[in-house]
């Protein structure tokens, strides 16, 4: 194939694909919202647990003790200040320990504990607050729990070290980001093939091979500049850089071939942008499994998303090395590959 014939078929395709304000808005609009979103949230998570607490005669090293444990107490002055900090929502807990508490303890009688919580305080934490006290008044009364615990952290021990949601939410913003593209390359070939430009442009030199090869490098090549951007502008590179910019161009390869699919099943620009917009949410579901642990089971590693969400999720947090993140890397170009293969074979029979 010519290559001159290729570079204008390039030139062809971006006049196109920026000529729509809705994808030419959305390619920049996107990145900076991302980037800034990233920037406006927490860099850090605050592990220390808040609450007010009214208890005139509890004891200050007993104070001490529960501030060493990561229990940030805030005195208030009566019963009254504490329920009204609780019910406007400044603290989530509220505790108050009578003037009798500690005497009754001492005299081995029933201590009363008034625990307040705010109307959106999740139920199943409220009763480890009553266990917390609980244990607090056997200390004082001089009868601590006969238990023995023994504790092991499995894994990489984060205390004090959590990792921000920001960064949580990066491989959630990196697959968007590539998807958008998609909906873009997807909408412009659909376009051209109701309208028939794609069949009038095998009448010209223009050879089927060519079409493909432009198709190709313009989906990778703004899939991939997005995504790079992206990781450049919120610091993604400054570890790991060779890994982060190989995983984006398989990303990118991924998404590049999930756009003839989806242009290949499409009537019109209408329905491949409905098409899309499923291929996002579907795309989108690994990201959850990093963002909130738990939400999701195993079954996602089946998306081939996956196996972008977890690399760049890993290389933010814990700069792997490439044996580490080998069996992602190894499935998502397999993935890759495949879809495009898939796509192109597809797409070609469709105008042919």
């Amino acid at each position: 194939m010519n290559l001159s014939i290729i570079t204008a078929l390039l030139r062809k395709d971006l006049v196109l694909f920026f000529s729509n304000r809705f994808f030419a808005l959305i390619t920049f609009l996107a990145l900076f919202a991302y980037a800034i979103l990233y920037y406006l949230m927490p860099a850090e998570i605050d592990e220390s647990l808040e609450m007010a607490i009214y208890a005139p005669e509890l004891p200050t090293s007993l104070l001490n003790e529960l501030t060493e444990q990561g229990m940030v107490l805030i005195p208030m002055e009566s019963e009254q200040a504490l329920k009204d900090a609780v019910l406007e929502g400044s603290y989530p807990v509220g505790v108050i320990l009578p003037t009798n508490f500690i005497p009754n303890l001492v005299a081995g009688q029933t201590g009363q504990v008034y625990l307040y919580f705010s109307t959106d305080f999740e139920d199943e934490f409220k009763d480890l607050y009553a266990i917390l006290f609980t244990e607090i008044a056997y200390m004082i009364g001089g009868k601590p729990l006969n238990i023995e615990v023994t504790e092991e952290i499995l894994g990489e021990d984060r205390s004090g070290d959590q990792i921000a949601y920001r960064d949580r939410l990066l491989p959630l913003m990196v697959v968007m980001i590539l998807m958008f593209e998609t909906l873009g390359l997807a909408s412009l070939i659909a376009s051209e093939v109701s309208t028939g430009t794609l069949t009038a442009l095998l009448v010209t030199p223009v050879r089927v091979e060519g079409l493909f090869i432009a198709k190709g490098i313009l989906g990778v090549g703004l899939a991939f500049i997005q995504a790079f951007l992206l990781m450049a502008i919120i610091g993604g590179l400054s570890q790991q850089p060779l890994m982060m910019l190989v995983l984006l161009l398989l990303g990118s390869v991924l998404v590049t071939g999930l756009a003839f699919l989806i242009a290949s099943i499409s009537k019109d620009m209408m329905s491949a942008m409905g098409w899309g917009m499923l291929a996002i949410v579907v795309l989108s579901l690994p990201s959850f499994s990093v963002l909130i642990p738990g939400s999701v089971t195993n079954w996602v590693k089946i998306i081939p998303s996956y196996h972008v969400v977890d690399p760049v999720y890993r290389i933010i947090n814990y700069a792997p090395t490439w044996a580490e993140v080998g069996d992602n890397m190894l499935i998502l170009a397999a993935s890759a590959l495949l879809i495009l293969g898939l796509g192109v074979a597809v797409l070609r029979r469709k105008f042919q």
